[in-house]
């Protein structure tokens, strides 16, 4: 099965992604995360990013803060989806991620999940994944079902507690 790349520009990233990890892990996505700096260790980041559909994967996961140019550097060495996740580590409380990963320039294009949303990038590469892959596809489905029969059964709790009072 193609591989999910995380890439994190710091060890502090890990709890901005760790709920899409286990998502991934859910789903059966094999996935691999190494931390790089663009600043720090770009070479790494370098040889991350151009090594990647080599090395199996179909997408980039990129957790960054501040600054946030991790996801738009690691687009600019691979063809790959590139999903940028900014992260709240700054005062002021991942804005300033947000938009450094939302305005890439023409012809390096990074799509971008909300601050900290981790989970969110990971179900993107997972859709991501599922175009080519029924069985992914599948599991997709079953989980967005779930997700589904989650808020009826709420919304059947919460009438069955208004009709009570």
């Amino acid at each position: 099965m193609t591989k999910v790349g995380v890439i994190l520009g710091s060890g502090s990233d890990w709890p901005v992604m760790e709920p899409g990890w286990r998502l991934l892990e859910d789903f059966g996505v094999p996935a691999e995360v190494v931390v790089a700096s663009a600043h720090r260790t770009p070479d790494a980041v370098r040889e991350f990013a151009s090594s990647a559909r080599e090395r199996g994967f179909g997408v980039i996961i990129a957790v960054a803060g501040m600054a946030a140019h991790l996801p738009g550097v690691v687009a600019s060495f691979t063809t790959l989806p590139v999903v940028g996740v900014p992260a709240s580590g700054s005062a002021l409380k991942g804005m300033d991620a947000l938009l450094s990963v939302a305005q890439m320039p023409s012809g390096v294009p990074v799509g971008t999940m909300a601050i900290d949303g981790g989970k969110n990038a990971a179900l993107y590469a997972v859709s991501i994944l599922a175009i080519t892959n029924e069985e992914l596809a599948r599991r997709l489905l079953n989980f967005r079902d779930a997700q589904a029969e989650e808020v009826r059964e709420r919304d059947r709790a919460l009438r069955e507690k208004i009709k009570k009072e």
